[in-house]
């Protein structure tokens, strides 16, 4: 396997831009344009787009083939991508990824944005019909914010129960010396993308905190073939290093 970093040459900037993909929904169809492999072949390779202020953005690629620039625009850095793992093994990582969870609707498995399904929920048992009617002035409404961090952070939990991780915990004193402890993880990111071609939509989330290897097998299985679905928008990829 290969761990590859794709951006613009310098100094070609603008060649890059004229070529680049410009949305999520083509970004996978481009990056085959580095991996040319024959009609018919299976995905083989996971993508992060990585974006920066005032700048063009680059593409973090595991595959098991070696990316090929197709153009003098783009230049590809690429090493042997062979995880050493061991368990309890602490490591800092980041995660864009589309939490999702499976229900059953009239008999038929439906796969719905965390968020929006937990929305729903709440509704449902106030008898309310959208999130706006919810006055929020009422206390027992959540803040947003706080219902994104909970539903994709307890998304993210239970993968790494089967995936070979724990979101470690840290220990905090409040001003009374009392014990607190916290999740070391952000959550942030929470974009619902849409596109009229094919009726495409997911939501993205981005994570970014420290974890424990609690089963190196299952981990590195994860590193190299992602974690939750939407994979050919981008999603999935965990990137990792060494704390």
């Amino acid at each position: 396997m290969y761990f590859s970093l794709i951006t613009p040459m310098p100094g070609a900037e603008r060649e890059a831009a004229m070529q680049w993909a410009k949305n999520p929904y083509d970004d996978h169809q481009w990056l085959w344009r580095f991996l040319a492999a024959e009609p018919g072949t299976a995905r083989d390779f996971l993508f992060r787009r990585r974006d920066g202020e005032g700048r063009m953005p680059g593409f973090y690629v595991v595959s098991a083939r070696k990316p090929q620039s197709f153009s003098g625009a783009w230049q590809v850095q690429i090493r042997d991508y062979d995880p050493q793992l061991q368990e309890g093994q602490r490591l800092a990582f980041e995660l864009r990824a589309n939490p999702v969870v499976t229900h059953k609707v009239n008999g038929k498995s439906r796969r719905d944005d965390v968020v929006m399904h937990e929305k729903k929920r709440l509704l449902a048992e106030r008898g309310i019909k959208c999130w706006a009617d919810w006055p929020d002035m009422d206390k027992t409404k959540p803040p947003l914010y706080e219902l994104i961090q909970t539903t994709c952070l307890h998304w993210l939990e239970r993968r790494g129960e089967k995936a070979g991780f724990s979101i470690l915990t840290r220990e905090l004193h409040d001003k009374d010396r009392s014990i607190l402890t916290e999740k070391s993880v952000r959550v942030d990111g929470y974009i619902q993308h849409r596109s009229g071609r094919k009726d495409i939509h997911f939501s993205t989330v981005d994570f970014a905190g420290e974890l424990i290897v609690t089963d190196t097998s299952a981990f590195r299985k994860i590193l190299l073939n992602g974690i939750g679905p939407a994979k050919a928008f981008g999603c999935g990829l965990l990137l990792v290093r060494r704390l």
